[in-house]
């Protein structure tokens, strides 16, 4: 199998691993539905396009991903009004943006799944990732989030060719 499939009902699946995740607050919606802002996880298959990591928290983990250590400068944008809408950018940024150096623990490792981003269509959502859960695993802004120890086992694994696959069961 060269796909992570990944169940509504919080599952990871690829080849014999086996995680549990969280997903949106807002549940999972077919991506044709996907709209910013709804907290909700997009049903498809997207690619991975590229890991991002904290150096200052971990060591660079290991993957045949494309990867890149964050700065304190790094940002996303979600301002379906703006050029860079669905984009990396860099701080300080004029519009509505992620940063993506946070405080909490959860953007310590993010795979940026390739979701309305070929070419990014304003306002169907932006910044859908995989990046590590919270303790109590509670829903996500849209996102599917993963342990950190299972985040770093998965992405040991990958192929750049893997994508995701996220479906209802």
């Amino acid at each position: 199998m060269n796909d992570i499939v990944v169940t509504s009902g919080g599952i990871l699946s690829f080849g014999g691993l086996r995680f549990r995740c969280a997903l949106g607050r807002g549940g999972v919606l077919p991506e044709a539905e996907k709209r910013e802002g709804d907290g909700a996880t997009p049903l498809g298959r997207y690619p991975l396009r590229q890991v991002f990591y904290r150096p200052d928290r971990l060591a660079a983990p290991q993957t045949r991903l494309p990867l890149r250590a964050l700065t304190p400068q790094d940002g996303w944008c979600d301002d379906p009004h703006d050029t860079a809408y669905n984009r990396f950018v860099a701080l300080p940024y004029a519009a509505s943006h992620e940063k993506l150096w946070r405080e909490d623990a959860v953007y310590d490792v993010i795979v940026v799944l390739g979701h309305n981003d070929d070419p990014p269509v304003p306002g169907l959502g932006s910044a859908i990732f995989l990046h590590v859960a919270r303790p109590d695993y509670s829903g996500t802004e849209g996102c599917v989030a993963l342990a950190l120890l299972d985040l770093l086992a998965l992405l040991a694994v990958l192929r750049p060719a893997t994508q995701i696959d996220l479906r209802t069961a």
